[in-house]
């Protein structure tokens, strides 16, 4: 029988040497169509897919919106300011807790026009987490939202010392999504905006 922690190992390597492959990129499109072709891989193939054996995700592939330039921003990190609490207890999977600290915020710029908490986790491998629940949620796209960054897996897009890479065509559905068995970290109110994002991983 296989090792589980290698095949975990193994996935999270992958991730992160696909996300390196991303942010390498100069053209960001091209990235897009990488990142989509070995997501739907892992998706399909690894031993650690979140989607079941047999699941019909596996041979079709995850749907996407098609890439728009246009929600792609390099945005500062402001701070906080009012709103969401400085620290979150949220739940995932197995019974256990993932504990959050507010880092700051995005601005959205049009044609999304949004604020977007920016979180540090506090346990786990530590690292930057966005995820955000839009107006397609529950519609298009799952209803717990979708994740942006999650750095303690590898799902880093860039930036520089103030800012970050915001580009909303590489939103992806949690592993929650595709079974019902885990239970992941959902947007909180701080990362939920009315606006439709019709880009990234769809239903």
């Amino acid at each position: 029988m296989a090792n589980a922690e290698l095949e975990l190992a193994d996935w999270r390597r992958q991730v992160a040497e696909l996300y390196a492959a991303v942010r390498a990129d100069e053209d960001p499109e091209r990235a897009h169509a990488r990142w989509r072709a070995t997501r739907d891989a892992l998706i399909s193939t690894h031993p650690q897919s979140p989607a079941p054996p047999g699941a019909s995700i596996r041979a079709t592939g995850v749907p996407y919106w098609p890439y728009d330039p246009a929600l792609r921003f390099v945005l500062p990190l402001l701070p906080a300011g009012p709103g969401p609490t400085a620290t979150l207890r949220l739940a995932t999977d197995h019974g256990h807790l993932t504990e959050l600290r507010l880092v700051g915020r995005v601005e959205l710029p049009e044609p999304v026009a949004g604020s977007v908490a920016v979180w540090s986790l506090e346990q786990y491998a530590g690292g930057l987490f966005v995820p955000l629940r839009d107006g397609t949620a529950g519609d298009t796209s799952y209803g717990g939202g979708r994740y942006l960054l999650d750095t303690a897996k590898g799902a880093d897009l860039g930036g520089g010392p103030d800012t970050l890479v915001i580009d909303l065509n590489f939103l992806y559905h949690p592993s929650c999504r595709y079974n019902p068995d885990w239970q992941c970290p959902l947007a909180p109110p701080g990362n939920t905006i009315t606006a439709p994002v019709r880009a990234g991983e769809r239903m």
